[in-house]
């Protein structure tokens, strides 16, 4: 039973920290950190993930692209583990976690950080509050320790002084920097995003997308952000995946994305219409 899951993988997702610069190949940030296997994943008659096969490698940022509902976020949730493969297997630094028991992945799912879509901030604590909650659930620090650290996430992100500031009284562009300053709390291994410019204008969604790299250089982990925003995936990633039809079907640099030939792969990142689809909205009834 799982049932207790969502709650518990939202406390833990708690930390993060993103990384996204470019990186110099020694052996070591070649190290597989993440790896999915031959992973297949149905909910009823809907196949979502169909063999997905990918690897995070040590100190590297992957963006993962794909229409609405072709089994990102499922890959996000498979390796928190928060989701079972139906068929295939998911591993964290060589360790098998996908038939882990809960206690067991407690340990694991803490090295992971979360930057939920819209922030998960609780509205009833502070900024402050906020990013000191993995703190004081997951360490023995001190008060004084933890309000040192919470300053300092907040000046990382370039949000000084807001500690007794609600979330209703700031901006969406400020929430998701909170939530970010809260991820890192922990100093995570690896950090997962989920739509992270999602609701943000596009000079504020700049903002988070130099935090992703500014962080990239200062806190050197292992990222995975899952985005429709074709500005943040170019701009932040090392690598680029698209997902369509529950496989992997392309699979390269920024540059090898923006060349490919294949015109599923040109048509979402021009953000152009399938051919199809326009054909049924000019069909006469």
């Amino acid at each position: 039973m799982r049932a207790s899951v969502p709650i518990v993988f939202e406390e833990l997702c708690m930390t993060a920290a993103p990384q996204a610069t470019k990186y110099a190949k020694t052996g070591s940030n070649e190290e597989p950190v993440v790896e999915m296997r031959d992973v297949h994943k149905s909910f009823g008659p809907l196949e979502v993930l169909r063999g997905v096969d990918l690897t995070l490698r040590q100190g590297r940022t992957t963006v993962i692209i794909g229409e609405s509902g072709a089994g990102k976020s499922v890959i996000l949730k498979h390796i928190c583990a928060l989701l079972q493969p139906d068929r295939g297997r998911v591993f964290f630094r060589g360790r098998r976690i996908d038939n882990m028991t809960e206690k067991e992945l407690v340990p694991i799912r803490k090295r992971f950080g979360f930057l939920f879509q819209q922030g998960a901030l609780f509205d009833s604590m502070s900024a402050g509050e906020n990013i000191g909650f993995p703190i004081h659930e997951h360490t023995t620090k001190s008060k004084a320790e933890i309000k040192r650290i919470v300053s300092r996430k907040l000046r990382m992100v370039g949000l000084e002084g807001i500690e007794q500031t609600r979330p209703a009284e700031l901006s969406g562009g400020q929430r998701k920097r909170v939530a970010l300053a809260r991820a890192i709390a922990l100093e995570p291994e690896v950090i997962l995003y989920d739509e992270p410019t999602t609701g943000l204008d596009p000079v504020r969604a700049d903002v988070i997308n130099e935090l992703i790299l500014k962080l990239a250089r200062e806190l050197t982990v292992t990222s995975l952000v899952v985005t429709h925003d074709m500005t943040s995936a170019f701009k932040v990633g090392d690598r680029i995946v698209m997902l369509f039809g529950g496989s992997i079907i392309a699979d390269g640099t920024p540059d090898e994305i923006r060349a490919s030939t294949d015109a599923r792969v040109q048509r979402f990142i021009q953000g152009k219409a399938d051919p199809d689809d326009l054909a049924a909205l000019r069909t006469k009834e």
